[in-house]
């Protein structure tokens, strides 16, 4: 019954996915995890969220912190750009252990900061000309970026709640359309730990020691985040097979008194680092479809494993901040005092 729901829903979405936009990891890929997740919610998620028009919203906004990224202004990259990936690699080279980061992202920086003037040897200086948004001295804020996102989701889903109760239809209209963006643009960074090439220094073509003559080209992530979808032929009902219903997150309280989303996100993020050698390895063997050559079964099977990875847990985090977030106290408060105030006082009772 599971797999047949999802299979039905795949069906009724797969049709928006042409052949003229089946074209990128970039943007349709990041669409197809948030569709993904869409279709792995349980039927007590808010219905609201299925309503075509939102469905499609959810899709668009896939892309959002994409277009962030590409804009002119270098205090809008230097704040976005970082939130895409965390470069694994970096952390012991200055000392740090991915097991114990902090959970707050300013403790994070003023770690790193001091790790890396007390292990200078292993940063080689940075050149201003090729750092004009200031972002190169850091390794990435990807899981930061998801925790954070999920707290902004609950809340806006906290106060969902109450407008529910006490609001006005045009309050819980904003308030649903509130949700459908955070829901939207959070997608896109999940996407992006399912992505390899975001969690690890090797991000664009192997650098330093190269352990088996893996490709060193620029072009190399273009070509897994742009290219191979729409050469593979990738589709979205290619892919439903391998989706489950999305499952809740523990939100367990831990004894190192870490945030339990950003433990799960960063240990995630660790798991994915770990495909980077073999992607570049099923390259080195012509399975990525480079050139001239054919994508082979196992690149292809590589990619629909991360889209479908991506669309299981953003729908774990969409489901789990559904069911965690408590009702806005102070909203319902105000609330509460404004039905009061215009709630007409009783007329005295004449003796």
């Amino acid at each position: 019954m599971k797999s047949h729901r999802l299979l039905s829903l795949a069906a009724v979405l797969a049709p928006v996915f042409s052949a003229a936009t089946l074209l990128a990891w970039d943007a349709p890929g990041h669409r197809i995890v948030n569709r993904f997740a869409l279709s792995s919610l349980p039927p007590d998620f808010p219905d609201f969220v299925r309503a075509p028009a939102a469905v499609e919203r959810i899709a668009f906004l896939a892309g959002e912190p994409d277009r962030w990224s590409h804009a002119s202004d270098l205090s809008l990259k230097h704040y976005n750009w970082p939130d895409h990936y965390l470069d694994i690699e970096q952390l012991p080279d200055a000392g740090l252990d991915p097991a114990t980061l902090p959970s707050f992202r300013y403790e994070f920086v003023a770690a790193f900061a001091a790790a890396r003037v007390a292990h200078a040897d292993k940063f080689p200086p940075i050149d201003p000309a090729k750092d004009p948004d200031r972002t190169r001295r850091w390794p990435g804020f990807l899981p930061w970026t998801v925790t954070e996102s999920f707290g902004k989701l609950k809340t806006a889903f906290s106060s969902l709640k109450v407008y529910r109760e006490l609001g006005t239809p045009a309050e819980i209209t904003n308030a649903e359309e509130d949700v459908i963006y955070l829901m939207g643009t959070m997608g896109h960074y999940v996407g992006d730990m399912t992505e390899p090439l975001h969690t690890t220094v090797q991000h664009d073509g192997w650098t330093g020691p190269n352990p088996r003559g893996y490709y060193t080209g620029k072009g190399f992530h273009t070509w897994i985040d742009s290219g191979l979808i729409a050469k593979a032929g990738i589709r979205i009902e290619d892919v439903a097979p391998r989706m489950t219903a999305a499952q809740p997150l523990s939100l367990a309280p831990r004894p190192d008194g870490r945030d339990p989303v950003f433990v799960a996100m960063v240990d995630f993020i660790v798991e994915q680092n770990k495909l980077v050698e073999p992607l570049y390895q099923l390259d080195l063997d012509h399975k990525l479809g480079r050139g001239d050559i054919a994508v082979a079964p196992e690149g292809r099977a590589l990619i629909e494993q991360q889209l479908a990875k991506g669309g299981e847990l953003l729908g774990g985090l969409w489901l789990t901040a559904w069911r965690s977030a408590p009702p806005d106290t102070y909203l319902r408060s105000v609330l509460i005092k404004r039905q009061l105030e215009k709630t007409p006082a009783a007329a005295p009772v004449s003796k």
